[in-house]
């Protein structure tokens, strides 16, 4: 079992097709990594040499996925929100999912524990 892990929490009411949800989770993972590695890089670098593990989980709306994140920062875990972005418009439209970590999986599953794999 990994000591390091990166979590990932995506939306179920948006009803993405699977290849948007590839493309959020993957935006999630690299902004997670950007920050951690700035933020906290001693961890990062520890998730990176034990395979980078991540998971996968949902939430079913964002109200939800709020409260995940404010738990997680309440807890001391870095916290990375992703929103759908509208081309046509140049804006922001809703968060599709967060990355919480790269951190210990034991704080992340003090936060994430109780939610199901996507």
């Amino acid at each position: 079992m990994s000591v390091y892990k990166l979590v990932i929490v995506v939306r179920t009411d948006l009803r993405m097709p699977h290849g948007r949800i590839a493309a959020q989770v993957g935006h999630a993972a690299v902004n997670a990594y950007k920050r951690g590695s700035v933020e906290n890089p001693l961890v990062t670098e520890g998730w990176l040499n034990e395979g980078g593990f991540k998971v996968v989980l949902k939430a079913k709306n964002e109200k939800i996925l709020h409260q995940l994140g404010l738990k997680a920062l309440r807890n001391g875990l870095p916290v990375t929100f992703v929103h759908d972005f509208n081309v046509k418009k140049r804006e922001a439209v809703t968060a599709t999912c967060i990355a919480i970590g790269p951190a210990l999986s034991e704080l992340l599953d003090k936060v994430t524990g109780k939610l199901r794999l996507l």
